[in-house]
């Protein structure tokens, strides 16, 4: 016997596929958009950029 009470046959990952599939889309636009951020004229030489050489300041 379970200890949490009977368990019921209630699938979980079928209908939220296309939720997790759309997180995985916003991700990686935010990730595109961040990236290209990063290379912009603006931040190109900013000491926080992580594309920056390890070049004393």
């Amino acid at each position: 016997m379970s200890l949490l009470g009977k368990k019921f046959p209630t699938p979980i990952a079928k209908p939220l596929g296309p939720f997790f599939a759309a997180g995985l889309v916003v991700l990686y636009g935010v990730n595109s958009f961040g990236n290209l951020l990063m290379n912009t004229e603006e931040f190109k030489n900013d000491p926080r950029n992580p594309n920056l050489k390890n070049s004393k300041h």
